[in-house]
């Protein structure tokens, strides 16, 4: 693996964040005009606050990963992870640590510290990495960080 490089997401990065997510579910179509309306401010998770970033994995120039979070009140937190994709050639690497990482910082600038994640209960894959950096149950479907600094303490 080449070296990766890390940025704020712009709206260039869009179509290959849709084909990420498109891999694992619904089509790039849906994902671009998702992720675009989310970037833009056009859509809003459920009790959302102001602002939200993104945040792109990019090796050479090719786009392998991202995370986007944003502001809430949802489940009393803070913050909500609302995305992390990588793609499979990347996965087990350090990219998705470090797209947390990148998001747990942003979070910690914004005074955001008890942020939540929706992960599918049998998502064991995604509910270890969460776990590994800190997060706890919440619920069924969500995971929550106490303070979101635990993860930026971890290596």
């Amino acid at each position: 693996m080449r070296a990766v490089h890390y940025r704020l997401a712009e709206k260039a990065d869009i179509p290959a964040m849709g084909r990420i997510r498109a891999a694992e579910w619904e089509t790039e179509e849906y994902w671009r005009v998702r992720i675009s309306r989310y970037l833009n401010c056009e859509l809003h998770p459920e009790q959302v606050l102001m602002p939200r970033v993104s945040y792109v994995a990019l090796e050479a120039e090719s786009l392998v990963g991202f995370i986007a979070g944003h502001l809430t009140r949802r489940y009393a937190c803070d913050g909500e992870l609302e995305w992390i994709n990588v793609i499979p050639e990347c996965r087990g690497s350090a990219v998705a640590s470090e797209l947390l990482r990148l998001l747990a910082a942003w979070f910690a600038e914004q005074k955001a510290s008890r942020i939540c994640v929706d992960v599918e209960p049998n998502n064991t894959t995604a509910r270890r990495f969460y776990k590994r950096y800190g997060a706890d149950d919440l619920n069924e479907h969500w995971l929550v960080w106490n303070d979101i600094k635990v993860v930026l303490g971890q290596r």
